[in-house]
This record gives C-alpha cells, sequence and structure tokens, in this order.
C-alpha cells in the first residue's frame, strides 16, 4: 500500500506574531516544528504500511528550512520526503496550496490512500484535506479516528462526530483527514534517526510538478488577508462603598438594570 502524507511545519508556539504591514507570521526567532495533527497522519501512514507494507512519501510545500520537517518524518518511519519550494508558491491560501499538493501527488501517481492532518494550528481551517481530494477527483473522509481495514481497493473507517462515530467505507485511492484520538505518534529511533541524517530530500519546483503559474501563489489564491489585528481589550470598574449589605444592595440594584 502506497501512501502519501501532507505535512506543514508550523511555528511551535501558541503566541503567534502577526507583521501588520504584510499581514504573515513573524517567523523570525520562532522554532518551527511539524503541524501537530501531521504528526497522527505520519504515524498513520507508517502503521498502514507495517500492516499491508508499500511505502510511505512525505510531502510538504514550504521554503528550504522546511527540509527539516520533512528528515523529522524519515525519523519517525516514513520511507521517502520530497519538499516542494518555488518562490512562485510563496502566498498561497489553502486553494492554492491544495493544487500544489494535489500536482505534486499526481507526478508521484502510484499512490492508495493521502492522509492529512484535521488542521494546522497556524491557520485552523482544516480546508486542505479536502482541497486535496476535490482537485484529483477522490473519495474524502474528514475526522478519522480510526481505519479498520484496507482490502480490495477500498478502505474502511471510523469517522469522529459529536456522540461517536460512523463506519463509512470509500473506493481507493482516497484522501483522509485524521483526528489525535486516532493514534500515539512515536518517538524517533536511533536507526531511523541515522537514516534521516543520510536521506536526500528531492526539491520540486513549480515546473517539475506542472503547476500553472496563474494558479499558485498570490495569482492563485482567491481569498486575500486583507488585514489582521488583535482586538482592543477594555474593561471598566466600579466599586461599591459602605457596608457588606449596603454593597450587596448597590450590586442587585445595578444587575436589575442591566436585565
Amino acid at each position: 500500500m502506497n501512501i502519501i502524507v501532507c505535512i506543514k511545519q508550523v511555528p511551535g508556539t501558541t503566541e503567534i506574531k502577526i507583521d501588520p504591514k504584510t499581514n504573515t507570521l513573524v517567523r523570525e526567532g520562532v522554532k518551527s516544528i511539524i503541524n501537530p495533527f501531521d504528526c497522527y497522519a505520519v504515524e498513520e501512514g507508517v502503521r498502514l504500511r507495517e500492516r499491508y507494507g508499500g511505502k510511505v512519501t512525505v510531502i510538504t510545500m514550504g521554503p528550504p528550512q522546511a527540509e527539516e520537517a520533512l528528515r523529522e518524518t524519515i525519523s519517525l518511519g516514513a520511507d521517502e520526503a520530497i519538499l516542494l519550494s518555488d518562490r512562485a508558491f510563496a502566498g498561497s491560501d489553502t486553494w492554492a496550496t491544495s493544487y500544489v499538493l494535489s500536482r505534486a501527488a499526481a507526478k508521484i501517481a502510484n499512490y492508495d490512500l493521502i492522509i492529512c492532518g484535521k488542521q494546522t494550528l497556524d491557520g485552523d481551517t482544516a480546508q486542505v484535506g479536502p482541497g486535496v481530494s476535490e482537485m484529483l477527483k477522490i473519495p474524502f473522509i474528514a475526522y478519522v479516528s480510526k481505519v479498520e481495514e484496507t482490502k480490495d481497493k477500498y478502505i474502511r473507517v471510523q469517522r469522529m462526530v459529536e456522540e461517536g462515530y460512523e463506519v463509512i467505507e470509500a473506493t481507493l485511492p482516497a484522501v483522509i483527514t485524521v483526528v489525535k484520538e486516532i493514534n500515539v505518534p512515536r518517538l524517533p529511533s536511533l536507526r531511523g534517526t541515522m537514516k534521516s541524517k543520510s536521506a536526500k530530500i528531492p526539491v520540486w519546483n513549480a515546473a517539475e510538478i506542472g503547476v500553472e503559474a496563474d494558479r499558485a501563489g498570490i495569482p492563485g489564491s482567491p481569498t486575500r488577508v486583507v488585514k489582521i489585528f488583535y482586538p482592543k481589550r477594555t474593561h471598566k470598574s466600579e466599586i461599591f462603598q459602605g457596608t457588606v449589605e449596603e454593597q450587596v444592595s448597590q450590586l442587585a440594584e445595578r444587575l436589575e438594570k442591566i436585565v
């Protein structure tokens, strides 16, 4: 079973800062990590390969430093990794990102399943997984909490819903997005770490995967970040005077006016 896992390198902090001039993330001085939900996607890909054989190929779209994240996935058990990097990809929204990833998957060609994390830490849109599915015209299942079986070109999974789960079957190839309940990611092994250091990470640009210039980057992004700002925090307090009974009476009067 040949599996493609899509990951993203994100800022390793919950206190994300925005450049008010460019409306983009400030990455300088912030350690980058693999998007947490993508770690579960990598782990599930490796587990499926261990059950059914095949190969796990991890891909990411990003700047040259994203190679670090790809090497980490190899230390976690992935077989190969490919970096999609080109200035033409800069500024891509989720639609353009889905297009670039789908073109890379089309070039890899021999795949049965594409796995993505549910959403990213920095965007929280949960749109890339279904976007890739739409671009490739293959089935999509979201919020997968367990892969029950893959056999004879079909997959059966448990999809998490509010009050339990649904059992869904789909034909392969397909795209799934996974939640953290699906597994517990393993730690890098010594053998995997050594392999990650010597692994060759191919870099594919726009021309190599057949990306049309007007469908990637800012030209290919139908959505724009017009402005990002922090809401102003304002508060007004009032101190009641007098005895406890008088203060309670004043508070009661004030609450009656509000209601």
